[in-house]
């Protein structure tokens, strides 16, 4: 299939890509640009994968404040190079992510940063209400799951809806800015305060 200058051009305004990954992506998607941005942003997992060993030092600290003063959000986010750091889109997705924390309250930012002893303790309580039901071993383990990937995607930031679009999750957001970006970009940690919340977990 011919793909002409103008669609590559335009493919190119959206995600950001080089030319030859954009003509190829336009290839796959038989010209329709709204399949090759999909086809970009699957493979900017791909590639974001391939990245993760690089160093992210740069970055920046974003702060959101909500509720007349009664929600505080503190977060890092790190990127390889102190021109990403810059950019209009790193700080706009630092400053979203910072809204998401504090509309969403997550635990952490994936499923290795959440303590073992939670994830243990709703493992065992979704076990006993499965086991209640009467149903058989290898339902209840599928019973467990759907249980736990929904609880993974309430509490891993990375894993939630969302709050702008919740079609997608923030792990989809990151993956926009990783195709765009070629770098490696990590959220690294937050904090969240809740006026007059205690700290026993």
């Amino acid at each position: 299939m011919d793909i002409n200058a103008a669609l590559v051009k335009e493919l190119r305004e959206k995600t950001g890509v080089g030319i030859m990954d954009c003509k190829k992506a336009l290839a796959e998607a038989e010209g329709d640009i709204q399949r090759a941005i999909d086809y970009l942003r699957k493979k900017g997992i791909a590639t974001a994968k391939k990245r993760g060993g690089r160093v992210a030092s740069e970055g920046q600290i974003g702060s959101y404040i909500h509720a007349g003063g009664k929600i505080g959000v503190l977060l890092e986010v790190n990127c390889e190079t102190d021109f990403s750091a810059r950019t209009q889109d790193f700080s706009d997705f630092v400053k979203n992510m910072a809204m998401q924390i504090a509309a969403s309250n997550p635990l952490s930012v994936d499923r290795e940063g959440l303590p073992a002893h939670v994830v243990e303790r709703e493992k065992e309580i979704y076990a006993t209400q499965a086991r209640e039901s009467g149903k058989p071993e290898k339902v209840i383990e599928k019973m467990i799951e759907g249980k736990m990937k929904k609880f993974y995607s309430e509490f891993c930031l990375l894993e939630q809806p969302y709050v702008k679009n919740p079609d997608m999750t923030v792990q989809d957001l990151l993956n926009e800015l990783l195709a765009k970006t070629g770098e490696n970009i990590v959220i690294r940690r937050f904090v969240r305060f809740q006026l007059g919340e205690t700290d026993e977990g």
